[in-house]
């Protein structure tokens, strides 16, 4: 249905949603280029940051398009497979963006607090291992939602008051008994409130505490430019999905389309701001784009 409520104003809701989105495809795919050809970045870091915008190219690209016919053609239906492979994609790789997170996470506490041995403890093949690990567990998380869904009978409404197909807003329009999807989802937050988060929580405190060691004022103010760039990342990442799932829980008096603003939130703006976070606060990254330009 796009975003019930304000249906009139559907097409000047579409220039932000597809300007942001244009932004971020073209902002990560000139990460990708610029890391991919230039052999110097060929790094844990940079392999990391390549993940990230891979994952932020595959979660706006999985509801943006949709979101736009709705907005400019007024395109609202979707098979049931079609949602349900909608939502399979959105969620593994939001989930998989968790994951990247918490390793790059530990790759700044191995940089800072063990640098000695970054090159031992951190390599490419390392890296891509835990990228694989990422998701293999985003994957095996995630699966259960569509394969319980696709046996659950829906009611005669069969109408999804949302951009694309949530899997919480699909849940409500089961008639079947939902109490596992509905478990599921809370053991989706906990993994991502009670697991991913203390653990980014964790590297950052021991940097922190290994900052407030070292005597040297070029070494602190490297950690903090560090520090300062992930954290911007993780409010953006983490801050509009949690906020959108605890309005989804208990904001039964909050307005529907303020819950929808909150879910698009998700994939319009990490996508968007991180290849700019990066590109600015990262030296190395911002002058091998700058020299490409150059030869433009």
């Amino acid at each position: 249905m796009g975003i019930p409520g304000l249906e009139t104003a559907h097409i000047m809701i579409s220039i932000p949603f597809s300007t942001f989105y244009i932004i971020g495809l073209l902002g990560n795919f000139t990460v990708l280029f610029v890391i991919g050809k230039e052999q110097t970045l060929h790094k844990p870091m940079y392999l990391l940051l390549c993940m990230l915008a891979l994952t932020d190219i595959s979660r706006s690209t999985s509801t943006v398009p949709k979101a736009l016919c709705i907005f400019w053609f007024n395109l609202k239906y979707i098979t049931v497979n079609g949602c349900l492979t909608q939502m399979f994609f959105h969620h593994v790789f939001s989930l998989m963006h968790s994951s990247i997170l918490v390793t790059m996470a530990f790759d700044r506490y191995v940089a800072i607090c063990n640098p000695l041995r970054y090159a031992t403890i951190l390599t490419n093949a390392r890296i891509a291992k835990l990228g694989l690990v990422g998701l293999t567990r985003a994957v095996l998380f995630i699966l259960p939602l569509p394969l319980l869904l696709s046996r659950e009978s829906f009611c005669a409404n069969h109408v999804i008051p949302h951009t694309y197909c949530e899997h919480i807003a699909v849940v409500k329009m089961s008639c079947g008994d939902i109490t596992f999807n509905g478990t599921w989802n809370f053991v989706l937050v906990f993994v991502i409130i009670g697991l991913d988060l203390p653990l980014i929580a964790l590297s950052y405190g021991l940097i922190i505490r290994a900052v407030f060691r070292i005597s040297s004022k070029e070494a602190h103010q490297k950690a903090f430019n560090t520090c300062t760039t992930h954290t911007w990342v993780i409010l953006t990442s983490y801050t509009p999905p949690l906020f959108s799932n605890l309005t989804h829980q208990f904001g039964q008096g909050i307005a529907p389309h303020v819950h929808i603003i909150l879910a698009n939130l998700y994939f319009l703006i990490p996508p968007m701001l991180n290849p700019i976070i990066y590109g600015v606060k990262n030296k190395e990254l911002c002058d091998k784009v700058v020299k490409y330009f150059h030869r433009m």
